[in-house]
This record gives C-alpha cells, sequence and structure tokens, in this order.
C-alpha cells in the first residue's frame, strides 16, 4: 500500500512542472482553435494552376479534333474505291453508280461528267471537286495549224484487257519484274478475275504508282464470269475462301444465317453488326443467295 502512494506523492519541482505541461497543452490547443493557418496566396496559386492545366487539356482535344477529321488529298476520282467514296461522303448508291460506269471500261474526264454519272448533289460536289486530279491527256491538247482550219487531237492511250495481260505483258511496264508479274496474276486467279480496276491496288506490296502505271495500259475490258456460292447452301470454308472474308466475319455471316434461317437477299449481310460496308460490292461479286 505504501509502494502504491508513493507514485502519487510529487514534490514541489515536480507539481510545477505538471503545471507548466498542462500549460502549454492549454496553450496549443488556444492557438489551433483560434489561429487561421490556411494560406490564400497557396489557394490563388492552386486556383491559377488548375486553370492553366484546363487551358492545356482543351487545347489538346482541339488538336485531336483536328487530327480525327480526314485530311483530303487530290484524286484521281475514276479510282475511287467504296471506302474512299464513304469518306468523301458519298452514298452507297452514288458509290455503285460510278464502279458500273468504270466497270464498262469508261472514264470519268470532268466534273460535270462526275456528276452526271454519280448523281452527287451540288454541295458535296462542291466540297470535293477542288480535290479530282485529272490525267494529263484529259486537258492536254495538240493544235496543229493548217492554212484554214485547226484539229484538236487529243492524247490517248489505247489500253489492253488486263484479265488476258500476260506476265510478259506486265513486266512490260517498268517497275514490274517477274515476282510482282507473278503476284498480280496469282491475285486475278485468285479473284477468278479483275472486276473493277480498283482491285489491282490490292495486289499485295504492290506501290500506288506502279499500280497507276498499270492502269495507264491495262483496265477491265471484259468483266470476268464469277462463279457464285449460295450463301445458304455453301459451307463454311467455301465462304472463309472468298479474298475479302476473314474468318470473323465468315463466322458472323452464318452466325446471321442461324438465326433467319434463311437469307432471302445478298442486301441482308448490311444488317449484320460491324459489316465492312465499304467491300459489300465487292463481297456480293462473290456470294447469292438463291
Amino acid at each position: 500500500m505504501k509502494t502504491l502512494k508513493s507514485h502519487f506523492r510529487y514534490n514541489t519541482s515536480q507539481r510545477n512542472g505538471i503545471f507548466f505541461l498542462l500549460l502549454f497543452i492549454v496553450f496549443l490547443q488556444g492557438i489551433f482553435f483560434f489561429v487561421d493557418f490556411s494560406s490564400e496566396e497557396t489557394n490563388a496559386v492552386s486556383q491559377n494552376e488548375i486553370v492553366a492545366f484546363q487551358h492545356e487539356m482543351d487545347s489538346l482535344k482541339r488538336v485531336e479534333l483536328e487530327n480525327s477529321i480526314p485530311k483530303i488529298f487530290p484524286f484521281n476520282p475514276n479510282f475511287i474505291t467504296d471506302f474512299k467514296g464513304h469518306q468523301l461522303g458519298m452514298s452507297l448508291d452514288e458509290i455503285d453508280k460510278l464502279l458500273a460506269f468504270r466497270a464498262k471500261g469508261s472514264y470519268i474526264n470532268s466534273t460535270k461528267q462526275f456528276q452526271e454519272t454519280t448523281g452527287v448533289n451540288d454541295s458535296l460536289l462542291t466540297a470535293i471537286s477542288p480535290y479530282f486530279k485529272f490525267p494529263e491527256w484529259t486537258t492536254s491538247k495538240k493544235i496543229i495549224e493548217k492554212p484554214y482550219s485547226k484539229i484538236t487531237i487529243e492524247k490517248s492511250i489505247l489500253k489492253k484487257d488486263i484479265n488476258s495481260a500476260s506476265a510478259e505483258d506486265l513486266k512490260m511496264i517498268n517497275g514490274i519484274g517477274e515476282k510482282l508479274a507473278k503476284r498480280i496474276i496469282d491475285y486475278r486467279t485468285k479473284l477468278q478475275g479483275f472486276s473493277i480496276n480498283d482491285q489491282v491496288y490490292e495486289v499485295w506490296a504492290l506501290d500506288k504508282e506502279i499500280a497507276d502505271k498499270v492502269l495507264q495500259y491495262f483496265e477491265v475490258t471484259n468483266p470476268p464470269t464469277i462463279q457464285k456460292i449460295n450463301i445458304n447452301t455453301a459451307t463454311f470454308k467455301e465462304v472463309l475462301a472468298i479474298v475479302y472474308l476473314d474468318y470473323e466475319l465468315t463466322k458472323k455471316i452464318f452466325n446471321y444465317k442461324n438465326q433467319v434461317a434463311e437469307i432471302q437477299s445478298i442486301q441482308e449481310l448490311k444488317k449484320i453488326d460491324g459489316f465492312p460496308l465499304d467491300k459489300f460490292n465487292r463481297i456480293a461479286l462473290y456470294l447469292d443467295a438463291k
């Protein structure tokens, strides 16, 4: 008991120490409750940093938006593909009219003829026509003067049918050797023949510059007769063998066929989620629903 009491006995010096310690604690508590430690300068700096950061984010968003808008470079409207036409804002019907016109071996040589052929509206034509780049021979004319008249002769090239061109014919073009000529013919065989001129650009590792040269001397004069596959009776492997279809797209087509029991028209394929509309015209060359 005495031991316990000894722990609670303090001498004068200890009591003074305890008193000052309590007084110091009370002083600190008073400072904590009554003194404002917030800094207006710090808040102002933080707010300025937030505003600057927001401005920077807005600038980055504007740059990203500008970069996301497709840039249009000069191009020959005769070689507009499904994808290119879609980018330009053309409808499927307008693209089909252009491809049908080109399939006949005909060429568009002016902005007016482009509108007459495709039926695009004036506003779209105004937006894209400044980028049209026609071959020189469509605008270049040689004048021969005679005593009483002037005869205008347009430069032209007599083009051969690309579907009957041999490897030797293709090798006559500067830039095409043995391997590249064989690659063009192999792809032509895989397609069962070129149906439209633009398919030349699909040949693997064939530069656009070389493809342009090919189409200066060759074109689809006699479109091939393609053996179409009945989508309702064809096997998965048969459909997958089509050049423009990969495994995932073939799987989607068969899943859709299973849902509807029978596909009534190839146009139904456009309803499939994720179906590449820009490739529809090419895929439709090989498929039938009858």
